[in-house]
């Protein structure tokens, strides 16, 4: 009996302790996810447990609890169409006595209701609902974020939602300083991913997903432990003479140790989990190694050197690979240089004639189009790098005995509005529309279209991305190499926007100016002049390209014609071309005492029933085979241009045709494929060009 009593005694007071046990359990930490459509999940399946709140709760798991306090078509703005304050949601909101509120508000202020009516009444009103969850029980933390993305195509992003749109992001960031909550920056994680948002405004599962991983690193710290960019490697090269920047990620405030050549400095990662350190400049000499590490993760890059990096992007000529160039039986197996470092950012896939698998497809919309690793100049390596950048550098190296760096990201096809980046893109009021139903878009060359058509057959998604859609190349093959520093630019490109000259015109300076927004104002940029090829409007595009150059600053012109084929749009004399562009650098950039261009129109003087052409950049004006001058063309005032006669004196070229008694007009070079032949003494052949387009016919800069 006693035996009986004592265990009933022990089964009374295991369940005493079990409740009072229960009893001191910590509660759960609420967060309350207070916004509009965005964080209610609409147009997304299955909302309850498909929209970010309900993925957030996934993430931080048992010991948190997360409410949708999101209210479809709301405004932050109270005298608004649709003030959060007056909705039900807001009530519940603050009744949830949360300990975390994280506010996502604005985009329904982009309404011509709201916006340019009551605007100074912003600021003030967000720091009202700031003030009013901070008056809670529980004085929650706060964290405001920066709005997600309105795509171009949304149906009022031209008349007003686009300007209004940023001018609100930028006064969210006023609040965030003036009431000290935290920043939460939703719009750049998804601000390349259209794909993501079918009606341009509302993200899909997959964006949901994005913001709730943003928000729970910015609420937890976890940002994935250390990482490195993959521009770090073994064998790369570090841009000498100015601060080295290393970089990375890790979780909030976890100190990272970086050791460069036996320097060390030591870094914790910041709020939002980045962490960026600058090592004093260094010039030329040894390789040396790079250590990064922290208490889970090291990092270790060794055979690494400085000397100057060039990025080499454009299209497939600049693609064009150095086994596949005129010279290639000859030199590729002497390639072995250790001083030429090539970055090569080869491609998923390569936009041939053929539809691509959907595994291909989704990687492409993760913009993971890209991948490679810095190597080391050798037969191997070179052989399947870009023909042109590997002549560039290497008469570079020679000349300079210097290292070299070489990036390498041109895509074959690839048109010039691929390459910019889309705030350019949408704020340029003549370049917005590029983005429009763009498989179908008389600014895109048919030939990008129709192979985009074919390469995205098999898309699950119907707002499938492609390599040649505008904005997509900027966002796949420049931003992930944005903070490297690179020395200059060579490029390689027009094929693909022949067929409208006047729309490269806006979009070839367009382009510079965005690259130039990434890596500097003065960032050297050298391109190729299309060849010769018979394609009708050619000659068209290579006198627009001669007079680009002349208009953008720091930016010069290789000239190619002269190496064309009548049919082949990949001419395969690439060194010659390389060359050129390494000269243009040397005399440039580096003020070396070379030749670095053909004989260049001074002015023209029109005498009578004569013309007489006098150059610069040249003593004594010469043809490339020996034989009289060819390309030559001119026409009076009705501009009916005839063959001319011509006569060589020095600099000069004296012009005539007896079909044309008062001629007002010269073009030279001018059939899409040339075989115009004029060089100077160092072989550099002159620019082809008419004076039809010229301000002033009497002089051609």
């Amino acid at each position: 009996m006693n035996k009986l009593k004592i265990y009933l005694s022990l089964l009374i007071a295991a369940f005493a302790f079990s409740t009072i046990f229960g009893q001191i359990q910590p509660e759960k930490i609420k967060v309350a996810c207070v916004g509009n459509s965005v964080t209610f999940g609409y147009g997304i399946k299955n909302r309850e447990i498909n929209s970010y709140p309900a993925q957030l709760q996934k993430m931080l798991g048992g010991n948190y609890k997360v409410g949708n306090f999101g209210k479809s078509g709301a405004t932050l703005l109270t005298k608004g169409h649709r003030p959060y304050i007056q909705q039900s949601e807001f009530q519940e909101a603050l009744k949830f006595n949360p300990q975390i509120v994280v506010i996502h508000l604005g985009l329904n202020d982009t309404d011509p209701r709201d916006w340019p009516n009551y605007r100074d009444n912003f600021i003030k009103n967000y720091s009202a609902l700031i003030d009013t969850f901070r008056n809670l029980p529980t004085n929650p933390q706060i964290w405001i974020c920066k709005m997600t993305p309105i795509f171009s195509g949304h149906s009022r992003f031209k008349s007003g939602t686009r300007d209004w749109f940023w001018q609100i992001q930028e006064k969210i960031e006023v609040v965030a300083k003036g009431k000290t909550t935290k920043l939460i920056d939703l719009h750049t994680p998804l601000y390349s991913r259209p794909d993501l948002f079918a009606d341009n405004l509302h993200p899909n599962f997959v964006g949901a997903k994005i913001i709730a991983r943003t928000i729970y690193s910015e609420i937890t710290g976890d940002f994935g432990g250390l990482k490195m960019p993959n521009v770090f490697s073994d064998n790369m090269v570090l841009q000498r003479g100015i601060p080295i920047p290393v970089f990375g990620t890790a979780n909030r405030g976890k100190q990272v140790i970086i050791e460069l050549d036996s320097t060390i400095k030591i870094v914790d990662a910041d709020e939002h989990g980045n962490w960026n350190i600058d090592f004093p400049a260094k010039s030329i000499g040894e390789p040396f190694y790079l250590k990064v590490t922290n208490t889970d993760t090291t990092f270790f890059f060794q055979n690494i050197v400085m000397g100057d990096v060039w990025l080499c992007s454009g299209q497939s000529n600049m693609a064009f690979q150095f086994k596949q160039s005129a010279r290639a039986k000859t030199e590729v197996p002497i390639a072995n240089n250790s001083y030429i470092r090539f970055l090569n950012m080869k491609t998923a896939v390569w936009p041939k004639n053929e539809s691509w698998p959907e595994a291909d497809l989704q990687r492409i919309n993760r913009l993971n189009y890209f991948e490679g690793k810095w190597e080391v100049c050798s037969p191997e390596t070179a052989a399947g790098f870009s023909a042109v950048a590997y002549y560039f550098g290497q008469k570079l190296q020679k000349e300079l005995d210097i290292p070299i760096g070489l990036i390498m990201n041109a895509v074959g096809g690839s048109p010039t509005e691929a390459w910019i980046d889309r705030k350019t893109l949408e704020f340029n009021p003549q370049l917005v529309d590029v983005f429009a139903n763009w498989k179908k878009n008389d600014f895109v060359q048919d030939w990008c279209r129709e192979r985009a058509t074919i390469n995205i057959k098999n898309a699950s998604n119907p707002l499938q991305r492609h390599p040649f859609q505008p904005a997509y190349l900027f966002e796949a093959g420049i931003l992930p190499i944005k903070n490297v520093s690179v020395k200059g630019v060579i490029w390689y490109q027009g094929e693909s926007n022949a067929h409208n000259i006047e729309f490269h015109e806006k979009i070839f300076p367009t382009l510079v100016e965005s690259w130039r927004n990434v890596w500097g104002e003065d960032l050297p940029f050298y391109f190729v002049q299309l060849s010769s090829i018979n394609r009708p409007s050619w000659g068209h595009f290579r006198d627009s390209q001669r007079r680009l150059a002349e208009q953008i600053s720091n930016c010069e012109m290789a000239v190619s014609s002269d190496l064309g084929h009548p049919t082949n749009v990949h001419p395969k004399q690439k060194k010659d071309v390389g060359e050129r562009l390494a000269l243009i650098a040397l005399s440039n950039l580096y003020n070396e005492n070379v030749q670095w261009q053909g004989p260049k129109v001074k002015q023209i003087a029109f005498n009578k029933n004569k013309v007489v052409v006098e150059y610069t950049f040249v003593e004594s004006l010469k043809t490339n085979d020996g034989n009289p001058l060819r390309g030559f063309e001119v026409a009076g005032e009705n501009e009916m241009f005839y063959p001319a006669q011509t006569k060589l004196n020095g600099n000069t070229i004296e012009l005539w045709s007896d079909e044309v008694p008062n001629p007002k007009h010269v073009r030279y070079g001018w059939s899409a494929y040339t075989d115009a032949n004029l060089i100077n003494e160092a072989g550099l052949p002159a620019s082809t060009y008419t004076t039809e387009f010229e301000t002033k016919n009497e002089v051609i800069k």
